[in-house]
């Protein structure tokens, strides 16, 4: 079997991705969500400290938690990985 071509490799790994990052739900119903408007709170079923999940398209590739960003100026946030893999086979 002829071994596989490096410089596609290589092409692949500058490819960028769109990564979201989940950070809770909510049900609300339909008058609820006519009702929100600026200033609105919206429950999340989640807690502060709960892992947050990330995708790529609809596939989960990873679980970590929300911190702030030491690096951003502005205050932004990272996420700090606990797991990353397959759910399918459990996240490592």
């Amino acid at each position: 079997m002829p071994e596989p071509d490096k410089s596609k490799d290589d092409i692949l790994q500058g490819v960028s991705v769109d990564l979201r990052v989940c950070v809770g739900s909510a049900s609300p119903t339909i008058k609820e969500l006519m009702e929100l408007g600026p200033d609105s709170v919206l429950p999340l079923q989640t807690q502060i400290d709960d892992p947050v999940e990330l995708f790529v398209g609809d596939k989960l590739v990873a679980t970590g938690f929300l911190e702030s960003s030491p690096d951003a100026e502005d205050g932004g946030l990272s996420v700090r990985l606990i797991a990353v893999g397959d759910p399918a086979v459990g996240l490592k």
